[in-house]
Order: C-alpha cells, then structure tokens, then sequence
C-alpha cells in the first residue's frame, strides 16, 4: 500500500468509524484504495470524475507560434441532495461529474456505483464509506407490520376523528346561522356566542 492510500485509509477510518461497520469492510477498503495515481490539490476537495489540469500549446495561426496553456476542468459548487442523509450536500464537482451523478441516478448511487480505486479524492472516499455505512445501518433496522387488527383499530381512530371533526364543523355553522338571525353575530365570518 502506498503512502497516499494509506494516509487516505487512515482519514475514512477517522471520519467513518469501524464500530458501525459490518466485518470485512474496512479491510475490502483497504485492498481497494488508489495505489499511487497522482490527484491535483484542488481535485481532493471536491467530486471531479477523472477531470484534471490539461497542458499544451496555443499555436498562432501566422508563423506557428507555440505557447504554452493549461485547460482547467469546469467546476461547479453545488448542492446535491442525497436520499440517505435526507439532506443537501454542498460539494465542489465538474460538469462531467454532475453528467455522471445524473446518469447514476443521484450521488448516492453514484458513490455506490463508483468502485474505490477508481474514487480518486478523498472526499469522494468518505462520503462512499458514510453512503455504506447507512445503508448497512438501514439493512440491519427491523421494519415492523401492524397486525390486522391493529390496523383496523387505527383505521376506526381516524374515522372517529374524521367525524368528531365533522360534529365541531356542524356546530359552528348552527351557532353561526343563529347569530345571523339574530343579528347580533359580527360581519366577515366571525361571530359571537352568546349564552
């Protein structure tokens, strides 16, 4: 494992956490972080996808001239929401990053999706093992059915709550209509009760 992959495991670990996570996770994370590719500085803090500084040549249209240029990907801050947080996240990504989140179907599937040596940043890094992390948490939840006749229990408690409703409903409208027989009631929908 290179120093960078393994700088790069000890921050997930930081920021994760190992007790939450099923047996056998971290040490696939281990075997699968980036070896030695080189990653720009800004490209750490952000989402990029593959997209980094280009180098070449302007070439003058005259005498064919070179002078050298840098093409700098197109990065965008932005927030994207992901379902498994039930939040925003505001992270710096590329257009060609957000073309791929979009295709993935959100950055949670993207992050899914995308295996770990391919996840060049170490942002991307964390925020895959955090996606795992909660849909590892989810898997384990028990999710719990109401029998028959709970659920036929409920159902009569909201249509005795729709009709208790209806009964209030009923009676302001009397007290209303008596009031405008009176007169005594105030204009524009309010009225007064008297005893």
């Amino acid at each position: 494992m290179s120093f960078r992959a393994r700088e790069l495991y000890k921050k997930v670990v930081r920021e994760v956490g190992t007790k939450e996570l099923p047996n056998g996770v971290m040490e696939s994370i281990k075997g699968m972080m980036p070896d030695q590719k080189v990653v720009m500085g800004r490209a750490q803090r952000g989402i990029f996808a593959g997209r980094h500084i280009r180098f070449g040549n302007k070439v003058s249209e005259d005498g064919g001239n070179k002078s050298r240029r840098t093409w700098k990907p197109n990065v965008q801050e932005k927030r994207l929401f992901s379902y498994i947080h039930d939040r925003h996240i505001r992270v710096k990504v590329t257009t060609h990053a957000l073309r791929c989140i979009d295709k993935a179907g959100g950055i949670d599937e993207y992050l899914l999706k995308t295996p770990y040596n391919k996840m060049e940043t170490e942002l991307g890094v964390i925020w895959k093992a955090r996606v795992e992390k909660m849909y590892a948490q989810l898997g384990q939840m028990e999710v719990g059915f109401f029998s028959p006749e709970e659920e036929a229990n409920i159902e009569n408690g909201f249509k005795e709550a729709e009709a208790a409703k209806k009964e209030v409903t009923n009676e302001v409208r009397e007290v209303r209509e008596e009031g405008k027989q009176r007169g005594d009631g105030r204009r524009k929908g309010k009225f007064v009760v008297v005893g």
